[in-house]
């Protein structure tokens, strides 16, 4: 399957930029935004609900990145590793840091975004 028996699969390797172009992405796009929302009364309550509206377009477009990452890993399980095992170790664990990631995001975009606790945090300052 492979002519070159010491190079990786492309499967290794589009997990790995998959996985690393979401943790690139969640990090400089979706946490900034996030870290803001998160500290109290950085955000003007005028402001809140678009800012919250804004959370949830980067929470979608973030879920399509996991999609894809996803969508990455299965592709390298089906890939018989031979030769390029200790790579697809690697990018199996870069992608298993990248989804404890989006794991701890998610909860936090979650309890910021639930309607429920935006009530709570509303009623509180008042």
């Amino acid at each position: 399957m492979n002519e070159f028996p010491g190079l990786s699969n492309p499967s290794d390797v589009s997990l790995l930029l998959r996985a690393y172009s979401e943790q690139r992405w969640l990090t400089s796009e979706l946490l900034p935004v996030l870290r803001e929302l998160e500290r109290p009364g950085a955000v003007p309550e005028e402001q809140l609900g678009a800012a919250l509206a804004y959370l949830e377009v980067l929470w979608v477009d973030a879920s399509q990145r996991a999609a894809e990452t996803d969508e990455a890993f299965v592709e390298l399980n089906a890939f018989d590793h031979g030769p390029s095992r200790l790579l697809c170790e690697r990018a199996r664990r870069y992608n298993a840091a990248v989804r404890r990631l989006r794991s701890s995001v998610g909860r936090r975009v979650t309890r910021l975004t639930d309607v429920q606790e935006i009530a709570a945090r509303h009623h509180a300052r008042f």
